[in-house]
């Protein structure tokens, strides 16, 4: 897949595309039945497939401080995305004048000058342009100008249950990783770099990674999880903890996990957490014997739930 960035790396190199528009947080599979049919339309069309995504969240600039953490990183996403089949990524930084420009101005820069659109797949809700005035109908009016058809998609539904990222999100804030699971297609993973901690683990027996991860990401509820770590294209089962460590004292919300049968130094290494069950609330005990104990469970219950990779 080729990667774009911004409007300064347009037009895009082909006659004509099938393009699809959206932020695509999570790559839910919503967001998978838009891609796979632009990858689609554009099959017919012997053209490449393009998505249009951003840096980060409108809401980020248009209602600072009220905007929702995310699901992945861009880079992640892009992933998702490609693995799709899509064939050109443009990804388009979200400004306060981005956020300006007018529908017709996205639809005449963007899609027909910028990606020489045929044919538009987007999804049945898709607002664009200054203050979403851009709507399904203007594109399609537009279209006829400019000569590009448009092809809504109907929005996804799970037993009745729409799938949106804001769904995904406040099940994880709640430590709900079922209806995650369901609706991505796949578990969640948190990207990031493992940091140097307080050693408190090694001391205990389970040393840990810490992780650094983007300040834009959701964390998933505080709590004890079981899952897999991946570094380097290998994975391990894990022991997980989002929370604050109360044991110690009070510190800000992170992600460490005890990495099971594993040996090295983690430290300044790229990381995705992968969680695959929730097991207890954090909590604060009296003693270092009482928190070991916990522990121990905990890695007992992790290995019940996560096969070793491979098995």
């Amino acid at each position: 897949m080729e990667r774009l960035e911004g409007i300064g790396s347009l037009p895009v190199d082909a006659d004509a595309t099938v393009v699809t528009v959206g932020f695509f947080d999570g790559v839910h599979l919503g967001h998978r039945a838009v891609l796979e049919r632009t990858v689609a339309a554009a099959a017919r069309r012997a053209v490449p497939s393009v998505a249009v995504t951003f840096d980060r969240h409108p809401r980020e600039i248009l209602t600072p401080g009220r905007e929702p953490r995310l699901l992945t990183t861009v880079e992640r996403k892009a992933s998702l995305i490609e693995d799709a089949g899509i064939d050109i990524l443009l990804v388009l930084g979200f400004t306060q004048g981005f956020s300006r420009w007018p529908a017709e101005r996205f639809v005449t820069e963007v899609l027909v000058e910028g990606s020489h659109a045929a044919h538009c797949v987007v999804g049945e809700n898709f607002t664009f342009g200054h203050r979403a005035a851009g709507s399904i109908d203007l594109l399609i009016e537009m279209g006829g100008g400019q000569g590009f058809t448009v092809e809504p998609v109907d929005l996804w539904a799970l037993d009745g249950r729409m799938v949106s990222s804001s769904s995904i999100r406040e099940a994880l804030a709640a430590g709900d990783l079922g209806w995650p699971h369901r609706a991505l297609g796949r578990r969640f993973v948190i990207d990031g770099t493992v940091v140097p901690g307080a050693g408190r683990g090694h001391a205990l027996g389970y040393p840990t990674a810490n992780l650094r991860t983007w300040p834009r990401l959701l964390l998933p509820g505080q709590g004890i999880y079981a899952g897999r770590a991946t570094v380097d294209g290998r994975a391990h089962v894990a022991a997980i903890d989002v929370g604050t460590n109360p044991t110690f004292g009070t510190e800000p919300l992170h992600v460490e996990s005890y990495l099971l049968d594993f040996e090295g130094d983690l430290v300044g290494r790229d990381m995705a957490v992968e969680f695959w069950a929730y097991l207890r609330s954090e909590e604060r005990f009296e003693t270092a014997e009482e928190l070991i104990a916990a522990m121990d469970g905990d890695v007992r219950r992790t290995r019940e739930l996560v096969p070793p990779v491979g098995d």
